[in-house]
């Protein structure tokens, strides 16, 4: 899928807070190797190599667009990579930022991560918990309408992320210390329409590939009409729930 940094940072505040609150519940000490699954533009990925100054600190995401915009630093690097392919084997600090909802088989990825853990490793991975939000019930409904329908069967996944204590049961059975917990972020959006600007950099992108431009246009033009009644703006700006899912996992 093709990705748009500019797009992506356009809310780079908002879409950053979860990774820090994610990596601040991480304890490790000293650890010598850290990897960023689907890093994006590698913006917070860079943050990790202050964190621990004895690390190297990889990189890794399958948009060559978002490589591209990533940042060079000692002990940082970064390159274009499939989560599904990629080998644990020898590292200390795995983290994962609103990745894993893409990938089907990622329940199985987060157990075979763990299971890989040396001692005194640690695996942390967050998700997006807003599938039954506003923006996505009506993403999803519009799809699946008589208009798009036949352009768009399959392309949205319904059921993407489990509940919390799914994956905290995966980090059990895999012999490792579990932290998990949910959030809502309530975030106010200046701007027209921000929820679609934000939903550009995200989840509209299959829609975005799957229709001629022409289409996409007429798609956007009537979900941006349902979006400002679901999220109506206040003089201050509109708000924008959003449930997000923490797993920490740690090998003693």
């Amino acid at each position: 899928m093709q990705w748009d940094p500019a797009q992506y940072g356009r809310f780079a505040e908002e879409r950053g807070r979860p990774f820090l609150d994610l990596v601040s519940r991480v304890g490790a000490s000293g650890p010598r190797r850290v990897v960023d699954l689907g890093c994006g533009p590698g913006s917070y990925t860079a943050l990790l190599a202050d964190r621990w100054p004895t690390a190297t600190v990889e990189g890794i995401d399958s948009s060559p667009e978002m490589i591209a915009a990533a940042p060079a630093g000692e002990r940082l690097t970064f390159r274009i990579g499939d989560v599904v392919d990629w080998d644990p084997s020898g590292v200390d600090v795995i983290i994962s930022n609103a990745t894993l909802q893409w990938v089907p088989t990622h329940r199985a990825l987060v157990s075979a991560w763990a299971a890989a853990l040396p001692s005194g490793g640690w695996l942390a991975f967050q998700v997006p918990g807003n599938f039954d939000s506003f923006s996505h019930v009506l993403m999803r409904s519009l799809a699946e309408s008589q208009r798009w329908a036949s352009s768009l069967r399959g392309i949205l996944r319904h059921e993407v992320v489990g509940p919390p204590e799914e994956y905290a049961q995966l980090l059990l059975a895999a012999g490792l210390r579990a932290d998990v917990w949910e959030t809502t972020y309530v975030h106010v959006l200046s701007g027209a329409d921000p929820v679609l600007e934000w939903l550009r950099g995200t989840g509209l992108r299959p829609i975005m590939q799957a229709l001629p431009p022409a289409s996409y246009a007429l798609f956007e033009e009537e979900f941006a009409a349902q979006l400002r009644q679901a999220y109506p703006p206040t003089p201050r700006g509109t708000l924008f729930p959003f449930r997000r899912i923490f797993a920490v996992g740690s090998r003693a």
